[in-house]
Formats: structure tokens, sequence, C-alpha cells
């Protein structure tokens, strides 16, 4: 199993725009992507945004976030997008 850990910057007077194209544009294509096990996008703090999504292979997860596809929302800068595989889990 792999990760895809995507830090990013939103825009606090675009915030609202960007939680929508997140809702209706970005989670629908990740939601169909192949080996997606679980998706986590943490609320903003200080205009910091951070996702965890698990993938069950390195190359599934690289093909499925930043900067191989596509996560524009108004208001969003991705700061980075790295894919680790998971060491450890817990139920």
């Amino acid at each position: 199993m792999h990760a895809a850990l995507v830090t990013l910057t939103i825009d606090p007077d675009q915030a609202p725009a960007a939680a929508a194209a997140l809702m209706n544009d970005i989670l629908p294509r990740v939601r169909s992507a192949p080996g997606l096990i679980a998706g986590y996008w943490l609320e903003p703090a200080d205009g910091r945004g951070l996702s965890v999504i698990l993938f069950e292979t390195e190359e599934q997860a690289r093909e499925s976030t930043p900067p191989a596809s596509d996560w524009t929302a108004p208001g969003v800068t991705i700061n980075s997008a790295e894919i680790r595989r998971v060491a450890a889990t817990a139920p």
C-alpha cells in the first residue's frame, strides 16, 4: 500500500470556491481512480491544507495525484505531493 501526501495553500478569500471544486470535481475523480483504498482531506488550518490518499500500488498513487492528476481549484496552490510506502497500519 502507498500513500500520497499532498500539502497545499488556500487563499482564505477563495476557500468556499476551493471547497466546491474539491467536492464537485476532485473527489469524484479520485473516487474512481484505480487502486483507491481511502482518502482523507483534512480541514485547512491557517490557510494550509493536507490530504492523505491511500492506494494499492505506488504507480496508482503517482497516476492519481499531482502533478500527474490535475487538482486545480480556485485559490489553491499545491505545495508538495509525495508518495510513500505505508510501513504499518492500525485499525
